[in-house]
C-alpha cells in the first residue's frame, strides 16, 4: 500500500506503508544508530515523535522482546529506507514488521531518507504527516501538521504505581519522567533497592521514605512543560540527599536551580555522539536522545559548573553542582542502545551515597 510522508514545509515523499496504517502527525526526528532500533522504538523519550533512522537496513536482527527498554513502543511513527524481510539472528523472536503490527506504529519505508535528513539538519527538525490516503489535499493538510505540538508526554510515558525493586546495598528513589528499564537495572546490578516513582510524586513523600540516593530519568517533551515536576525537584535538590540525574532530569534539575534549556534545531539522537569530561580531558562516545539543551551561562554564577561537553558542537553535556551532592548528564550512561563508556558514572553515584552515609 502506499503511504506519504507530509512536511510542514510542504516537501512530500512516497513509499510504503508498514505497520499501522493509522494516519498521524508529529515532530520528525532522525537517529543515526546503525542498530539498537528496538531499543529506541520502546525508549519513552520519543514520545510524541516520528523517527527517522537514518542507516538504510533496519531490521535484519529481528526483535527479541527482552531488549525492549520499557513496557511498549513510544514513537508515533517509524520512518526507513528498508526493512528487512527475512530478519537472521538465532533471538530472533518476530520480525520488524510483524513488531510494528503489533504495537500500532505507523511505519512508511522506501522513502530518501538521506534527503529526508539533510532536510531535517539544514532546516531544522519539524511537524509531519504518515498518511496512506492518496487523495490529501496539501493545502488542506498543511495547516494541521503546522499545529501540532507534544502534549502530556511525560504523563503518558512514567510508571502507574510505585515499583520495587529489591537490593542489600544503597537504597535509590527513581523518579520515573519516562525512564528505560537500563537505569534501574544498572543501579539494581550494583546492588542497589531501586523504588520507581510516578513522574508527579511529591518531594515530601520520596523524602519521608528516606532514601539514600535520588536518580532522576530521561524522558520526552519540553522540558518547561514539567514546570509542576521541577517545582518538587528543587525541593529534592536542597534537601542534602545525593542525586543523579539523567537527560531530561539533568533540564529539570538546571531549570530548578535558576536556569534556562533552549530547543536545539535538530538535537543529538544516536549511539555515536562524543562528549568530553572537561576535569580530565578524557572524550567518551555516548548514547544520546534530546532535542533540548541546558544553558549553563544562565544557571546563577556559583551554583554549578560545566562538567561535560559535546565535542561536536560545543553544547553542554553535564553540570556539577557546587556545594552539593549533586551531578547530572545530557547523554546516556546506561546506553541501550550505544556504547556503555560512561557507566562509571552509576559507580561515582553510589560512592557519593556511601560517602554520605559513612560522614
Amino acid at each position: 500500500m502506499k503511504a506519504f510522508l507530509i512536511l510542514e514545509n510542504g516537501t512530500v515523499f512516497t513509499g510504503q506503508s508498514v505497520g499501522s496504517t493509522s494516519e498521524v502527525i508529529s515532530e520528525i526526528v532522525f537517529n543515526t544508530s546503525m542498530t539498537g532500533y528496538l531499543e529506541v522504538l520502546t525508549d519513552p523519550s520519543y514520545a510524541g515523535q516520528a523517527v527517522v533512522m537514518t542507516y538504510p537496513l533496519i531490521g535484519n536482527y529481528g526483535i527479541n522482546k527482552d531488549d525492549m527498554e520499557s513496557r511498549k513502543a513510544w514513537p508515533d511513527g517509524f520512518i526507513v529506507r528498508e526493512i528487512a524481510r527475512r530478519p537472521s539472528n538465532f533471538r530472533c523472536e518476530m520480525s520488524l514488521r510483524d513488531f510494528l503490527v503489533e504495537q500500532e506504529i505507523t511505519g512508511i519505508t522506501g522513502i530518501d531518507t538521506r534527503a529526508l535528513t539533510r532536510i531535517l539538519r539544514e532546516s531544522g527538525t519539524m511537524n509531519g504527516m504518515i498518511t496512506t490516503n492518496e487523495d490529501f489535499v496539501l493545502e488542506e493538510v498543511l495547516p494541521r501538521i503546522r499545529e501540532y505540538k507534544q502534549q502530556n508526554v511525560v504523563e503518558r510515558t512514567t510508571t502507574i504505581s510505585t515499583k520495587v525493586l529489591p537490593g542489600d546495598g544503597c537504597r535509590v528513589a527513581l523518579l520515573d519522567m519516562g525512564a528505560k528499564y537500563n537505569i534501574a537495572r544498572s543501579l539494581n546490578e550494583r546492588g542497589c533497592q531501586v523504588t520507581i516513582y510516578p513522574a508527579h510524586t511529591s518531594a515530601q513523600q520520596i523524602l519521608a521514605d528516606k532514601p539514600d540516593g535520588i536518580m532522576l530519568s530521561n524522558g520526552p517533551g519540553d522540558p518547561k512543560d514539567c514546570m509542576p515536576i521541577v517545582d518538587e525537584i528543587r525541593t529534592l535538590f536542597h534537601s542534602g540527599v545525593p542525586m543523579f540525574a539523567i537527560c531530561l532530569g539533568h533540564q529539570l534539575t538546571a531549570l530548578a536551580a535558576g536556569g534556562d534549556t533552549a530547543k536545539m534545531k535538530y538535537g543529538h539522537r544516536g549511539g555515536n555522539h562524543p562528549v568530553k569530561d572537561l576535569k580530565t580531558g578524557r572524550c567518551y562516545i555516548s548514547s544520546q536522545n534530546h532535542g533540548y539543551v541546558v544553558l549553563p551561562e544562565s544557571i546563577p554564577a556559583g551554583v554549578a559548573e560545566p562538567a561535560f561537553v559535546n565535542v561536536n558542537d560545543g553544547t553542554n553535556e553535564g553540570m556539577n553542582y557546587v556545594g552539593k551532592p549533586v551531578f547530572t548528564v545530557q547523554f546516556h550512561p546506561e546506553a541501550c542502545p550505544g556504547p556503555q563508556d560512561t557507566s562509571f558514572l552509576f559507580d561515582r553515584f553510589i560512592q557519593m551515597m556511601e560517602d554520605k552515609k559513612n560522614a
